[in-house]
């Protein structure tokens, strides 16, 4: 007899548990049991549809589950090759089957729906299955209404100015619960159904999910033969450039810090926020690392879009994709948080925050987008021209930091080292494009902001480079330093202060960002885990440093952290669970510039390859 069906085995599964799929437009994310449990629609930043992983009784979710008891069914997750294509393998003693989930990249101009396909195939035995389908409205706060259309169902939110939903599939289908749909049916071996899930606007249906899927494979194929690392990590290199593109936006060409909002730096904690937003500093860094591996259209659509956004002299720290300006943060108190992390937020606060490292971070892009042959035009040129100026007039501003501090403003190590980068880098594009610029002055506003990091900042009795002067706070930030070329890597200092951080915020290879004591540091109640990026910076800097067989073991040791599909969120805990939003840009962007410098040193010896 067979067993009955039963749910996936917790209500919340670990965030490492889950892989993503996206159209440039929006995410979802997949778990290990196949069932969507996070999707907004039709943008990044738009209401989710469905967001278990943020409440397991309200969120609302989409699975399909085989026939018997949690523990007697296995589970395998990939992505095809060289693609953003994930498969679900399911096994058991009744058979095999695989779950293919995909979102079509739509490339014509000012089409933004919504198009999800789900295919389950039996490869052997005989197996039955049943599909959930419970949507919810708002971020979880209503139900959406359901009228049957010919081959499926409509959904439709009355309340909000969005584009209805069309669920479709040749399968018969019940009512479930408040609001939900579902079906129960039985596979042969070598049998399949589909499951397509559609904004009203989108032309797609059932019957074309082959040549659907056939150009969402010649996609991400062709995109990802383009990537020009082919080092030793090129298989994480690889995934962290996709899931890096996954994250960027089609339409405007900005990138957003991560998929999805509110999932917890601890469990139960407050650290709760909104990373569905384009930050001028992740973009930057993002850039960064696609210029690395040789992708220069992303690089000049997000200079496009900041040529916009640079219209005004003192930029904003965040914008929505479309650069609009207000992101009032909120909470939904309707939603209880993956387990039960409160407040769940969206919007962010931080959006008006002053964030002075920002004007370096970009200035140094632009500075490695024209090094790599992009256009610099003049008008682009007056532009940036402001921006240095207004570094010049604010860079002994106190500000909120890298770290987006919500108590007092102080003059932060990392913001006056990114006003250095941001008069360096404007220097060298004005020299080298011979672009009108008074270098003298800016010259000396630049030495001058030398010479004050390397006195102010420095710390004899903590033998560091602190936080901020006067301070005896180790920020791992310090690890730009020599990363932005501010210092040498062999200077006595930058060595103590390396010295320093392994002793005071390294645990092994994992490295916190600075050591909570309280809310003193930043503003926040709670603790948090240890910093992804900053991990990857650390091992960028003992490759730097020429400990090439220290950089490659850390290196190894951090890519075990990485899900089983190798994808990283913003933390990593004690106990190696990974926590925070997911998956993170910093993260990945992090990992593709260390594994850029490892290589980068190991090219220059002769047995460049020890095992």
């Amino acid at each position: 007899m067979a067993q009955p069906f039963s749910s996936p085995p917790s209500d919340y599964l670990p965030i490492e548990d889950y892989g993503i799929i996206g159209n440039l437009h929006t995410t979802a994310l997949v778990s290990r049991c196949g069932s969507i449990d996070y999707c907004c629609a039709p943008r990044y930043d738009s209401p989710t549809i469905f967001a278990k992983i943020l409440d397991a009784d309200r969120g609302g979710y989409w699975s399909i589950t085989p026939d018997g008891a949690a523990d007697t069914i296995r589970y395998k997750q990939i992505y095809l090759p060289n693609t953003c294509i994930l498969m679900t393998r399911m096994l058991s003693e009744a058979g095999i089957s695989e779950l293919t989930d995909f979102m079509p990249v739509v490339e014509r101009e000012g089409e933004l729906g919504i198009t999800l396909y789900r295919r389950l195939r039996a490869v052997t035995g005989r197996q039955n299955f049943r599909m959930r389908f419970l949507p919810r409205a708002a971020y979880g706060a209503r139900n959406f209404s359901l009228a049957s259309v010919p081959g499926g169902y409509r959904m439709e939110d009355p309340e909000a100015e969005v584009d209805s939903l069309i669920l479709e599939t040749d399968l018969p289908l019940q009512a479930f619960g408040e609001g939900g749909l579902e079906a129960t049916f039985t596979l042969e071996a070598g049998e399949e159904v589909c499951f397509l899930l559609r904004s009203t606007e989108v032309q797609a249906s059932c019957s074309d999910i082959l040549p659907a899927f056939r150009e969402t494979h010649r996609f991400w194929h062709e995109w990802a033969d383009r990537c020009n690392y082919d080092g030793p990590w090129k298989s994480a290199v690889l995934r962290s450039a996709l899931t890096l593109k996954l994250l960027t936006s089609l339409r405007y060409g900005a990138p957003i810090a991560a998929a999805t909002f509110s999932l917890p730096e601890t469990i139960g904690g407050t650290r709760n926020w909104d990373y569905r937003y384009t930050w001028i500093r992740d973009a930057a860094f993002t850039m960064y690392a696609f210029l690395r591996l040789g992708y220069q259209d992303e690089a000049q659509g997000f200079m496009t879009w900041i040529e916009q956004i640079c219209d005004d002299q003192e930029l904003q720290l965040l914008y929505t994709v479309d650069g609009k300006t207000e992101l009032t943060e909120r909470t939904l108190d309707h939603l209880n948080g993956y387990r039960d992390s409160q407040p769940v937020r969206v919007g962010n606060g931080a959006h008006d925050q002053l964030q002075l490292d920002i004007y370096g971070e970009l200035i140094d892009t632009i500075y490695l987008f024209h090094r790599a042959g992009g256009s610099v035009t003049y008008a682009f040129w007056q532009r940036i021209v402001r921006l240095v100026e207004y570094v010049l007039e604010n860079w002994r501003r106190p500000d909120h930091g890298i770290w987006e501090v919500r108590n007092e403003q102080r003059r932060f190590l990392h913001s006056a080292l990114c006003c250095w980068v941001a008069v360096d880098r404007a220097m060298n594009i004005a020299r080298d494009r011979s672009f009108p610029a008074d270098l003298d002055r800016w010259r000396q506003g630049r030495d001058e902001m030398y010479r004050e990091i390397h006195d102010k900042f420095w710390n004899e009795e903590k033998e560091a480079f602190t936080q901020f002067p006067g301070s005896d706070t180790l920020d791992a930030s310090a690890l730009l330093l020599p990363l932005l070329r501010f210092i040498s890597a062999k200077e006595p200092r930058w060595e103590k202060t390396l010295d320093a951080i392994e002793r005071e915020l390294a645990a092994d290879v994992l490295i916190f960002r600075y050591r909570q004591n309280g809310d003193e540091v930043d503003g926040i109640d709670g603790e948090e885990s240890t910093f992804t990026i900053c991990s990857f910076w650390y091992v960028e800097c003992l490759a730097r440093m020429g400990r090439l067989n220290e950089a490659q073991l850390a290196f190894e040791k951090l890519l075990s952290y990485g899900n089983h599909l190798g994808l990283f969120s913003e933390e990593i805990s004690m106990a190696g669970e990974q926590l925070g939003n997911f998956p993170q840009a910093f993260s990945h962007l992090s990992l593709i510039s260390a594994a850029f410098q490892i290589e980068k040193k190991l090219q220059n010896q002769e047995d460049y390859w020890v095992r």
